[in-house]
């Protein structure tokens, strides 16, 4: 969420950072011009009308033996409250409306971050490993169900399409997976959460999920409660309406957790295999900053994600998004994006953001940079750590041997009870 006092003041350096995003955009800022203009003015007639109450209060009591000028202006102050309701009806509606259209705007990006319609704008900023390319390669699916370590018709039959059930080395594999990247989070100093993974509307709203992508995500029929999107949304909040001081900074956050994405906008991508599904497991990386240590501290969390991938000796490539593709509340994002021979194509398995104060000013986190100073808004950063479910597919193609069997990871072997190999 943008300062709206600040948005009045300069409309036109918010009209053209968010034109990056996109043009239609504008309009969107000269509604909310307009809806705050209205409030103001509305405000501003109330406020009259409330002064002039107390002044008819104040001559009331100073005339009590003028009994006819008592009766006129009790019959004034009567239509003042009878206009008065009606002009606060108005303030309170413009006030909701105001507030919900501004929920609509999304983050500043960067200078950093280049300008671009689409993916096809975004840039590479580096590579590792050696990619495969054999053509023995079977695709995930392929070789994971030969293995019996997925199996997608057990998932429809119980659940519906995009549910896959894990089996055997498959569901050890995963769950060796979660264990390693909560470890390697723990070593790199992020404090281990388990949070409930229903959440309520305002905490979909803060993290900027509500109300852009509604119908995007599961919830409750008859409460006010969502499937988590993402361990982002109640890590995130736990520090919503507070202060915090500057020597808890940075506060650094892990959490596995089940997410569920009803995918509505994706309704003909990835339909085999693992790699978009409604329900997945993942590892999130969460960070809350001080303004001056945001750059690095986002860095710092893409390099942590990155080793993950580098202990597990995957190939993967680190794009940097342009302003076309950059999540709604992000100002900065870099996606990691892992190999997959089959495919022949490297695809996105982690995303680590820098939020700036958007977030908290949605959630109202913040910090004083010395314990004198007036509170400002914190910084928020996140990433995946990873999602576990394309990791495990990363794996069952970059670790096939041409006889069908698949390697296990050296890192992973400890996880497993030392086997070395599914067969």
């Amino acid at each position: 969420m943008h300062d709206l006092k600040d948005l009045r003041t300069r409309p036109e350096y918010y009209k053209e950072k968010l034109s990056k995003r996109s043009k239609e955009l504008i309009s969107i800022i000269d509604e909310i011009l307009t809806l705050d203009q209205k409030k103001r003015e509305i405000q501003s007639k109330a406020d009259e009308f409330r002064k002039r109450k107390n002044e008819i209060a104040d001559e009331i009591g100073r005339s009590k033996d003028d009994k006819e000028k008592v009766n006129s202006l009790k019959s004034e102050s009567a239509n003042i409250n009878a206009t008065l309701s009606t002009v606060e009806k108005e303030e309170i509606d413009l006030t909701h409306t105001l507030s919900e259209k501004a929920l609509w705007l999304p983050n500043i990006v960067t200078d950093s971050v280049p300008f671009g319609e689409d993916e096809t704008k975004n840039q590479e900023i580096s590579k590792w490993g050696n990619p495969k390319n054999e053509k023995w390669i079977k695709p995930h699916w392929e070789i994971g169900a030969k293995l019996g370590l997925l199996d997608f018709e057990r998932g429809v039959k119980i659940s519906q399409s995009r549910f896959t059930v894990l089996s055997g080395m498959g569901a050890k594999l995963e769950r060796a997976l979660m264990n390693f990247m909560l470890d390697h989070a723990g070593s790199k100093g992020y404090k281990e959460i388990f949070p409930p993974i229903l959440v309520n509307k305002d905490s979909m709203t803060g993290t900027g999920q509500l109300p852009k992508f509604d119908g995007d995500f599961y919830k409750c029929e008859n409460e006010f409660l969502y499937l988590v999107p993402t361990a982002e949304v109640p890590i995130t909040n736990l520090h919503r309406d507070e202060v915090v001081l500057p020597e808890q900074l940075p506060l650094k956050y892990c959490a596995y957790t089940p997410c569920f994405r009803r995918e509505a906008g994706a309704a003909s991508k990835d339909t085999r295999g693992i790699i978009r599904q409604h329900q997945f497991n993942k590892i999130e990386l969460v960070k809350i900053t001080s303004a001056e240590q945001s750059d690095s501290e986002h860095e710092a969390l893409t390099r942590d994600a990155e080793e993950i991938l580098e202990k597990l000796e995957i190939p993967y490539r680190k794009i940097l998004l342009c302003s076309g593709d950059i999540g709604f509340s992000a100002m900065k994002c870099y996606d990691l994006e892992v190999w997959f021979p089959s495919q022949n194509t490297y695809r996105e398995i982690s995303s680590c953001s820098n939020f700036g104060s958007f977030q908290a000013r949605r959630i109202n986190i913040k910090y004083k940079a010395n314990p004198k100073d007036k509170p400002q808004f914190a910084h928020t950063i996140n990433g995946s750590g990873l999602a576990i479910g394309r990791t495990l597919a990363a794996i069952l193609e970059n670790y096939q041997t041409e006889k069908g069997t698949i390697l296990v990871p050296k890192i992973l072997q400890n996880y497993l009870g030392e086997i070395k190999e599914i067969i």
